[in-house]
């Protein structure tokens, strides 16, 4: 690889550290309030086709669980900002352009007059390690992304959808995921304006597909484009060009090399396989016959689905894995494959110290 995703992250955090002097705060404060302002106006409009109210979130009654949707303020963010931008809804544009015949130029009102929808969708970043945190569920809001494309006319030539933010990163996909999965430019999460951190005023939201290669934030610019043509951000730095999010499932409860009480314990989690969900969860412990976990509601095949068991611990030190099998029926793959260029693979596995 060229350059390491983590490493960049983390340098990025040590230079804002080293070079933020007191007049760069200043100016920072000084955009952040201005942008308070702006917000203000950022009404978010009603759905034109809203979602029915979730159901009673497991995790309530689960501690150590993840909740069937991720408050934003924990929600995860890996992004290449070494600060996060500060958009003026008095000069923030939309446009449309590239390999289309009707170019398109939206201000934010502009684009918040069109109808919204509300899709429940996880999106998950390509350094998640397998068990990893980089990845969250949210109920979004937003305009139909294919709609705008198609009112755009894309030449026929065109295969890829390139978005572009604020700061100048891109992030590009195939024009054939617009099959109808949902795809989106949010405006809102979790029945609030995107915050600025995840993007605000807008974003692309594609099911199915890492971030690296879809969920431009602080988007300015949408191009339809080639393959052959153009690369974004990531793809020149040696990841993968196409980004589908693998089936993966996750212990959340008990902690890897965690401690706990002889009796019972619950053992939960959550797992996700964008586009067609998940069908069952199995666990074993130590070498015993595998158990099938029960599992939480399904609000949509685009989401993440809990699952829980039972287990009666007994004193010592047990290794504890989970698997997935999909609503298409694939079984998740046991290889152990690493985070580049295109996503880990494995099953979660750790050890749990029963005192």
């Amino acid at each position: 690889m060229q350059i390491s995703r983590r490493s960049l992250f983390k340098a990025a955090g040590a230079i804002g550290a080293v070079t933020l002097s007191a007049t760069a705060s200043a100016k920072i404060f000084s955009q952040k309030a201005v942008e308070q302002i702006n917000r203000t106006k950022a009404l978010i409009p009603k759905p034109f086709k809203s979602l029915p109210p979730p159901p009673l979130d497991p995790a309530l009654q689960t501690p150590g669980l993840s909740p069937l949707f991720t408050p934003n303020q924990d929600f995860f963010r890996i992004d290449t900002a070494y600060t996060v931008p500060q958009v003026s809804l008095d000069t923030w544009k939309l446009e449309i352009n590239g390999l289309v015949s009707k170019p398109i130029t939206l201000t934010y009102d502009q684009l918040i007059a069109r109808p919204t929808f509300e899709l429940d969708d996880t999106i998950a970043c390509v350094s998640n390690e397998v068990g990893g945190r980089l990845i969250g569920n949210a109920r979004w809001q937003g305009i139909r992304l294919d709609d705008l494309i198609n009112e755009a006319q894309p030449d026929s030539s065109a295969d890829q959808v390139m978005g572009y933010s604020v700061d100048g990163f891109s992030a590009g996909f195939p024009l054939a995921a617009l099959d109808g999965r949902d795809a989106m430019i949010a405006v809102a999460m979790n029945g609030e304006a995107l915050p600025d951190k995840h993007g605000w005023p807008a974003r692309i939201i594609v099911p199915g597909l890492f971030g690296y290669v879809s969920a431009t934030k602080w988007l300015t610019r949408i191009e339809l484009t080639r393959f052959d043509q153009k690369h974004g951000y990531w793809i020149q730095r040696g990841w993968s060009e196409r980004g589908p999010i693998k089936l993966q499932s996750r212990i959340d409860t008990p902690l890897d090399y965690g401690e706990v009480a002889v009796g019972p314990v619950a053992i939960a989690g959550v797992a996700w396989a964008p586009l067609v969900g998940i069908s069952k969860i199995e666990v074993q412990i130590d070498d015993q016959p595998w158990r099938t976990a029960v599992l939480g509601p399904e609000i949509a095949k685009t989401t993440w689905r809990q699952w829980w068991i039972d287990w009666n611990a007994t004193k010592g030190a047990h290794q504890v894995t989970v698997r997935a099998i999909d609503g298409a029926g694939n079984k998740q793959s046991t290889a152990n494959v690493p985070i580049d260029p295109n996503g880990a693979e494995g099953l979660h596995t750790i050890t749990v110290q029963v005192i």
